[in-house]
């Protein structure tokens, strides 16, 4: 136990699951190692790390293996995480062998949290030990498992190579060709056969929908991964490593969300790829079916063209949105950069002064507990109600303070305003010509219901109408 120095916070969540730990280092025989076996008594599963590289090392650990197995009251096979790890795991802070404990770990949380799980295995390659190794921990996870035996190609008699998949002990496999579609129709329905009966009282009003957007290695993901505190999603410098929208579900004691990660947008003239240029498209439905969009934008760059067009975006579609300011936790500060800084971005998003601007920093946790109460406020203001009255109250002020335009001795005329819809606010003005309401004084109406009412965050439309106009 002695050299579990670099044992990191992801093994230790996996250890603390385990009833039995055998450690085997390179510095000590079996013996000792079974001699240490039963002193972490935990609680469910029995995890066997084996150190050794030699044949005799390894025919023991799997006869430690066995034996804890046979050692259990359960008949079925107990929840064993068996993890083959190289003496890398000492010797060079786990360069190789802890890769193999994350897979297996990230194998094992991803069970945890499906449905339904399907295994793709290769016709053409047969059955391989990875196959079987996968194979035991999905039969561990006591979920349903489809085997779906990829590259069928041919239509007609089943192939006879299919049957060797039925060793891996996960039922009937299933051909299915990705390229030609063969098989899908039948691995679907065998997927809905098996989902779990949807709770009538779980009602997805409730649920706030979040899009995180921004163009490339902005941070998105990595938000993602420090709201639910774990790493739902994948995260590199790579740009593109994120292509589709990746819902997920989250609670707290804010309320319910989902949030969705996009794929980062580039430019059109930089899209060559067509995976990319799919990813972009679903990142713009993700925009469409949210209720908040968070515009991410990176401290050390400042808002950039693509930023003004991904935020015009969301402006478009009438989403209730917050720009925030990642990375900041990598900028030199001084008193005023944060005033600096967004004023810069105000003036750049000038379109959008009406959405609140924060600062945070993925990496560190910074300011990001901030986000839940800023989505709060903005998805309410996106949905507010306000009465023809109060709606008519504050056009009376207005008009009284500021007159009506006029052109060519024609004078505008505003008989009434009403609000029509939500998400966003969406009011019509009813007035004598519609072509003597000059947009300048639009913009102050809008300017004066929100001085009343606030509706931060969320952008308002306004529609006028003149008397004879049909409604839509």
């Amino acid at each position: 136990l002695g050299h579990c120095i670099h044992v990191n916070s992801a093994e230790i969540e996996l250890i603390q699951a385990t009833d039995t730990m055998v450690v085997n280092n390179p510095e000590s025989n079996m013996g000792n190692a079974v001699g240490i076996c039963p002193v972490l008594p935990l609680s469910k599963a029995g995890v066997l790390l084996g150190m050794g590289t030699d044949a005799y090392t390894n025919d023991m650990l799997e006869s430690l293996k066995v034996a804890l197995c046979s050692q259990r009251s359960n008949a079925c096979l107990p929840n064993v995480a068996w993890c083959e790890v190289t003496d890398m795991l000492f010797k060079n802070n786990a360069n190789i062998g802890a890769r193999y404990f994350h897979d297996e770990l990230g194998v094992l949380k991803t069970g945890a949290a499906a449905d339904v799980i399907v295994m793709v295995t290769d016709v053409k390659t047969g059955v391989t030990a990875a196959d079987q190794d996968v194979a035991s921990m999905l039969l561990r996870s006591r979920k349903p498992v489809c085997l779906a035996v990829n590259k069928c190609d041919s239509v007609g008699a089943t192939n006879p190579d299919v049957y060797e998949f039925y060793a891996l002990g996960l039922g009937d496999p299933i051909e299915v060709s990705a390229i030609h579609g063969h098989g899908t129709g039948d691995l679907l329905d065998w997927c809905v056969a098996h989902f779990p009966p949807q709770e009538e009282d779980e009602e997805d009003g409730e649920i706030i929908n979040v899009a995180i957007v921004g163009k490339p290695n902005v941070g998105k993901s990595s938000l993602l991964n420090r709201i639910l505190g774990q790493e739902r999603v994948i995260v590199s410098d790579v740009a593109g490593t994120t292509r589709d929208a990746i819902d997920s579900l989250f609670e707290n004691e804010f309320g319910k969300y989902r949030f969705i990660d996009t794929a980062g947008m580039r430019r059109k003239s930089k899209v060559d790829d067509a995976i990319e240029k799919y990813s972009n498209l679903r990142s713009i439905a993700a925009i469409d079916r949210a209720d908040v969009c968070l515009i991410l934008i990176d401290a050390n760059e400042g808002v950039t063209e693509q930023d003004t067009k991904i935020a015009g975006l969301v402006h478009e579609a009438g989403k209730a949105s917050i720009i925030v300011v990642n990375k900041w936790d990598m900028l030199d500060k001084e008193t005023n950069t944060m005033n600096e800084m967004t004023a810069k971005v105000r003036q750049d998003l000038s379109y959008m002064s009406y959405a609140p601007v924060l600062f945070i920093s993925a990496l560190t946790g910074q300011r990001v507990g901030k986000l839940f109460e800023l989505i709060n406020i903005v998805a309410n203001q996106s949905a507010m109600r306000i009465t023809t009255g109060m709606l008519n109250n504050i056009l009376e002020d207005a008009t009284a303070r500021v007159q009506p335009p006029t052109d060519k001795g024609r004078r505008l005329k505003i008989y009434y305003m009403t609000q029509v819809g939500v998400k966003p606010p969406h009011f019509v003005i009813f007035c004598n010509d519609a072509r003597l309401f000059h947009f300048s004084y639009q913009r102050y109406l809008e300017n004066q219901i929100r001085a009343v009412f606030g509706l931060e965050g969320t952008p308002i439309r306004i529609t006028i109408r003149q008397k004879g106009d049909k409604e839509d």
